[in-house]
């Protein structure tokens, strides 16, 4: 029997079905080893030599396929077919070969763009060997990252306390959110007028101009740039007639966008579907891997990380097919359309996204999918299809009215769709639209020399807009033209920024942290050319290279090491005076902004004492703005642009002096006060009363503590009684009939349905309504889970839930896994409950007896009637509920545990 191994076992248990009783298929489960996350997994002194380590769940995958290749002739490697699928292979081939296990063994490697039983047996039949130049641009890249992390975040740690780590990639993309954010903050709007007139056409018909020549000059988009002028504007039109002085007429084609390649995927699935990248990958892993149809488990789309926009000529041939039969002869051109990848290496596929069948409509597996698989497959689909389809044709036609002594021009212009071509079927969508341009609009017939009538003008008051802030679609663009990472890499890297608070996504657009700012400005003082953007895109063409076979993988590393390393160590004499110096000097004109008059120093007055100057501090959790005359002035504040508005002020100040008074609570008349404690700002009910000897302690006041989101200055009476309210009822689940609750936890605001948490990240937990709420739910991964009843001993709920690895059964923070052998659906409470048990006797028996005896043999025996020395009381680390009881965000309904 012959072995394959692939990635996933949901992939093995298909691929099985399809290659037939003479093949075992088992799944590595994603990568086998990795580089320890220690210092010297990589010794550019060795050469570059990387100690490998296989993780203990891979340990026992490792297993199975030793013990799985025992008698076989063959073994065939069919992970994914890109770069990492590649290295996958190549580690699972090394792993083998360090156990002595494929002597007498043919090792070959597969690969396959979609999983349909056609594309898996053809790929059988045309095995190929591994291609090591994949392998060492993998490798190359691996220990660049590595090299990167373990050598740039200490220097972080040790010189800009509260950062959490760097990276090659990630520090390069907060770059660019840092910079636009500090374009906005210095963005002065400018005042601009336009100039609309309604005009009536020698037929009789209405139409729209503008303004567009003033005075025999043309106007420019600020041409006009006060009211006084646009009034001078408008009396010149009003005391002036207008003929017809030009036609222009053209018919313009507009063609259809390629097929997705995986950053387009991402870029549409955000501006169409509210998707984060993270969110359009994981769907999209499902859709490849497929769904059963007619007994049979088929993929519906191809490889999902790729770089290319070709389309096989069979995809080709069947999506003419599909348009001459549902759309008409008009709508399939006459030639195909081939489209030609613009990347200079594109190495992640070879093939663009696509559905491996294009008579497979969305209305046809709509019942097979769930919301989100269903969304994500029609635009896949409508995209591949348009793609084939005809330009569309539109009519555009320029009507310019001149004023007899030609001192004033009006322009109309309109455009009308004469063909819509691919346009029936789909549109791409934009990121920042130009509101500012006209519509598109129908001009009635007109001629040269015939007059027109003015009936209204409307002069409008607009500003300049600051550059908008990234969202994921538009930085993944950004990304991408610059030539920064590498598509399959641009959801995680998205997420580390989110998971490391460098960044926040606030109403899908990505706002820079504090902490993030400052990485940036410490890398931008200390380490500028590594995170310059020509140099990251230099370093990923070399990778490139390396993967095409032009470039000795090791002497790209070498380049790399010998400047990065000196980099490194020039920081080390670095003080911590230098660093505040350094970003002082940088983020100052953002955090102090030039008066008036161009004094530099009104903003850096302290408010709290006289003469005082507020400077950038670095404290045990991060930086803030504080006063130099400290301890004798304790006046500090969050970093934020413009200085100290009257929100810090009030926290620096007021809460530093003590609680501020927001109001009384109008149920019971007492008092409400924000407050700062150790963990930030919070709310409280009322005082806490005093303890009286000799009694029970009396109930603490109720506190809440104040979302990131929401600014010490925001906080008002109405937002504090929201606060204290929660958790609040949102609503009934109209399907299972289960009250909704949103509240705030230890990780954040959260919806709550039955046992099933959800994480709220965009929705404001004061305001969600329910609509939304089911939604969330709907997508969350806890919302299948079948509820078996309450624990008997803390009441607390038993569930199944769906994991990345099969069914398991949670039960607060314990989870046990579902047997093999059994249905999810099958598992009564009682067994459960025992295989709950189980897992806890597993876990208390994981210090084996030898470590026991040792133990207890280590003991020294005491001499009989030797005296007990009294022992010095320890100072102590407060348990876990003091702790509790110390913190202000306190919530006694708060979960123990938020699952996103």
């Amino acid at each position: 029997m012959d072995v394959v191994v692939v990635e996933s076992p949901a992939k093995a248990k298909t691929i099985n079905k399809y290659l037939g009783s003479g093949f075992k298929v088992l799944a590595s489960y994603g990568h086998v080893r990795d580089l320890p996350a220690k210092d010297g997994s990589v010794n550019p002194d060795d050469d570059f030599s990387m100690s490998w380590e296989v993780a203990p769940d891979s340990k026992k995958r490792m297993d199975d396929i030793a013990k799985a290749i025992e008698g076989a002739e063959h073994l065939y490697l069919a992970t994914d077919p890109d770069r990492e699928g590649e290295a996958i292979s190549w580690h699972v081939q090394q792993v083998l070969n360090e156990r002595k296990k494929l002597d007498g063994i043919e090792v070959k490697r597969v690969v396959f763009h979609e999983i349909t039983k056609s594309a898996v047996l053809d790929a059988m039949e045309n095995p190929r060997e591994l291609n090591h130049e994949l392998v060492e641009a993998y490798l190359a890249r691996r220990a660049l990252d590595y090299l990167v992390g373990f050598n740039l975040s200490p220097v972080l740690w040790r010189k800009l306390p509260g950062s959490r780590s760097a990276g090659r990639v990630q520090s390069v993309a907060l770059r660019l959110i840092c910079e636009r954010e500090a374009e906005i903050e210095v963005f002065l709007p400018q005042e601009y007028w336009s100039v609309d007139v309604a005009m009536t056409a020698a037929s009789g018909d209405p139409f729209m101009a503008r303004l567009t020549h003033f005075n025999g000059e043309r106007l420019g988009r600020l041409g006009i740039g006060n009211e006084a002028t646009a009034q001078e504007a408008v009396a010149a039109i009003q005391s002036r007639e207008f003929k017809v002085a030009s036609v222009e007429k053209k018919t313009v084609q507009r063609h259809p966008a390629p097929p997705f390649t995986t950053s387009t995927l991402q870029q549409e699935a955000s501006r169409k579907l509210g998707f984060g990248a993270s969110r359009t990958m994981q769907v999209a892993q499902k859709l490849y891997e497929g769904m059963s149809i007619g007994g049979e488990t088929v993929g519906l789309i191809t490889y999902m990380r790729t770089d290319s926009v070709t389309l096989s000529n069979e995809a080709i041939n069947s999506a003419r097919s599909l348009i001459d039969r549902d759309y008409g002869a008009a709508y399939k051109p006459e030639k195909p359309r081939i489209y030609k990848t613009k990347s200079k290496n594109a190495q992640e596929a070879h093939e663009a996204i696509r559905p491996t069948d294009m008579f497979r409509r969305p209305q046809d597996v709509k019942d097979l999918l769930d919301e989100s698989q269903h969304k994500l497959y029609t635009l896949i689909w409508k995209r591949t299809v348009a793609c084939e389809m005809s330009s569309a044709l539109l009519d555009q036609a320029r009507v310019d009215m001149k004023s007899p002594d030609e001192a004033v021009t009006l322009r109309a212009t309109g455009s009308v769709l004469k063909f819509d071509g691919f346009l029936r079927l789909y549109q791409e969508g934009q990121d920042d639209k130009d509101d500012d341009g006209e519509d598109d609009r129908r001009l009635p017939e007109m001629e040269s020399g015939q007059p027109t009538a003015v009936n209204e003008i409307k002069p409008d008051q607009h500003f300049t807009q600051p550059p908008p802030r990234y969202t994921e679609a538009s930085l993944v663009k950004k990304m991408e033209e610059l030539g920064i990472g590498r598509p399959s890499t641009y959801a995680s890297t998205l997420k580390v920024l989110q998971d490391r608070n460098y960044v926040q996504l606030d109403k899908k657009r990505f706002i820079p942290e504090d902490r993030g700012r400052l990485v940036t400005a410490f890398l931008a003082n200390f380490f500028k050319r590594y995170i310059e953007y020509d140099f990251t895109a230099q370093l990923e063409e070399q990778l490139d290279d390396i993967s095409a076979g032009s470039v000795d993988w090791k002497k790209v590393l070498e380049d790399f090491w010998k400047s990065f390393s000196e980099a490194v160590g020039e920081t080390k004499e670095l003080r911590i005076t230098h660093v505040l110096d350094a970003l002082d000097a940088d983020l100052g004109p953002h955090f102090f902004p030039v008066g008036p008059n161009g004094d530099t120093e009104v903003a850096r007055q302290c408010p709290a004492c006289e003469g005082g100057r507020l400077n950038l501090k670095l404290g045990k959790f991060g930086a803030f703005i504080g006063c130099n005359n400290y301890p004798d002035c304790r006046y500090t504040h969050r970093l934020n642009a413009g200085g100290a508005d009257t929100a810090d002020m009030e926290e620096g100040t007021e809460l530093a002096a003590g609680p501020k008074l927001l109001g009384k609570h109008p149920e019971n008349g007492i008092d409400i006060t924000l407050r700062k404690g150790p963990y930030g700002l919070y709310l409280q009910l009322g005082e806490e009363a005093p303890k009286e000897k000799g009694k029970k302690a009396p109930p603490k006041p109720k506190r809440a503590s104040i979302p990131k989101d929401i600014t010490a200055g925001r906080v008002d009476l109405e937002i504090a009684l929201g606060l204290l309210s929660l958790p609040r009822d949102v609503g009934a689940h109209p399907e299972t009939g289960t009250m909704i609750q949103a509240g705030l936890g230890r990780f954040g605001p959260y919806l709550k349905h039955g046992s099933n948490y959800v994480s709220l990240k965009e929705d404001d937990v004061l305001t969600v309504g329910l609509n939304r709420a089911v939604s969330l739910i709907a997508e969350s991964p806890g919302h299948n889970a079948i509820e078996l009843g309450d624990h008997p001993e803390d009441g607390k709920p038993i569930s199944i839930r769906k994991g990345r690895y099969g069914p398991y059964i949670k039960h607060g923070r314990l989870n046990a896994t579902v047997p093999k052998d059994r249905e999810p659906e099958t598992i009564t409470l009682d067994e459960a409950l025992a295989l709950l048990a189980e897992k806890v006797s597993k876990s208390k028996t994981k210090k084996t007896p030898a470590a026991k005896k040792k133990t207890a043999k280590a003991a020294p025996k005491k001499k009989a009637g030797a005296a007990k020395k009294k022992k010095p009381a320890k100072k102590t680390k407060k348990s876990t509920k003091e702790k509790a009881d110390a913190e202000p965000a306190i919530d006694a309904d708060t979960p123990a545990e938020v699952t996103s």
